[in-house]
């Protein structure tokens, strides 16, 4: 594969969930010439102490956004809320139109066990989609839907928080990118989320925001003897590619 004919897609449930987890990675693969794109489920609706659900979502979609530019990404939001996130056919249908208008041939999502609920929807729709938008009889029944893709994309997923499940247990990834060069880019990225940011420094005294987004990242780098690391699993169940373009594309 030629990486500038490459498309991207990183979906996930906040804004701000990309940035923590991926974003390093998207930044590599945007050098090589890659389309990326951006999408999360919600605006972040429920993400302020001080602002209503509508004032907030504002802020916060214009602080994705932002984040976006700096890498050159389009960035759309699915418009679910927070805390809502079901699996139902109307949200499948949702999120196929999203797969299907991108067009990606890799997507890059949530992990299946995360310490929230919308991040775990977020995987299973996700999913869903990429599976389901290459079936031409799948309507979505969207406003001007687009056709269906002519292939199942590559499909991985980042760690979930803290890489562990429900019980505080460490859940294995694949493989781990080394993102030593562009982890100042990615928390440049992470702080466009000012009013995250702000609301965590209030409640922890600190700015663990950024902090805790460098030791985890240094955490990941260091099993693979490199300053900076993000961390992947690919899934490869039927009938999704096996072999691991986004690894090779950036060893």
């Amino acid at each position: 594969m030629q990486p500038s004919s490459l498309r991207i897609l990183a979906i996930h449930a906040h804004p701000d969930d990309i940035e923590l987890q991926c974003a390093g990675t998207l930044l590599r693969l945007k050098q090589l010439g890659c389309q990326i794109s951006l999408a999360t489920m919600t605006p972040g609706d429920c993400g302020s102490a001080e602002l209503g659900p509508d004032e907030i979502a504002v802020v916060r979609r214009g602080e994705a956004k932002r984040s976006a530019d700096l890498i050159g990404a389009d960035y759309t939001c699915l418009e679910f809320r927070d805390l809502s996130i079901v699996v139902d056919n109307d949200s499948r249908r949702r999120v196929t139109e999203v797969i299907r208008r991108s067009r990606p041939d890799i997507v890059i999502t949530a992990p299946p066990v995360d310490y929230m609920s919308d991040h775990e929807m977020t995987n299973r729709l996700v999913r869903d989609a990429c599976f389901n938008a290459s079936c031409p009889n799948y309507a979505t029944r969207q406003w001007d839907p687009a056709p269906a893709t002519q292939k199942i994309p590559y499909l991985y997923y980042v760690d979930p928080i803290e890489g562990i499940d429900y019980y505080g247990n460490a859940i294995p990834a694949d493989f781990i990118i080394d993102v030593s060069a562009t982890m100042e880019t990615k928390l440049e990225m992470l702080a466009c989320h000012a009013s995250q940011r702000e609301w965590l420094r209030r409640q922890h005294g600190l700015d663990e925001y950024l902090d805790g987004c460098r030791r985890w990242s240094a955490a990941r780098g260091a099993k693979i003897g490199r300053e900076y690391g993000e961390a992947f699993t690919q899934h490869r169940g039927h009938p999704y590619p096996h072999d691991n373009v986004l690894a090779e594309l950036l060893a």
